[in-house]
């Protein structure tokens, strides 16, 4: 008679590392001042630099994420300057 074989255990879950919340200024270049908040009560997403007082409001879904508001913020400032230079 054997051993009966024993269950490997499954390998331990990575986890995930936390995405920042604080990123640097467009405008004004400062880092780490601008701060991204969500509101999940009203699906308000809003990022706001703590220097030059620029801020950017969007809404979000469950899965948004800080780092997606400071994205469309950047994405959206480089759309106004590509329209900006179509027009001139």
């Amino acid at each position: 008679m054997g051993k009966r074989k024993s269950k490997a255990k499954p390998p331990p879950k990575k986890r995930m590392d936390k995405l920042d919340t604080v990123f640097s200024c467009p405008f004004c270049n400062h880092g780490s001042s601008v701060e991204c908040r969500i509101d999940m009560k009203n699906l308000i997403g809003e990022a706001l630099c703590r220097i030059c007082q620029e801020n950017f409001s969007m809404t979000v879904t469950a899965l948004t994420e800080p780092i997606d508001i400071y994205s469309e913020w950047i994405d959206e400032c480089e759309r106004v300057n590509n329209v900006e230079d179509d027009v001139a």
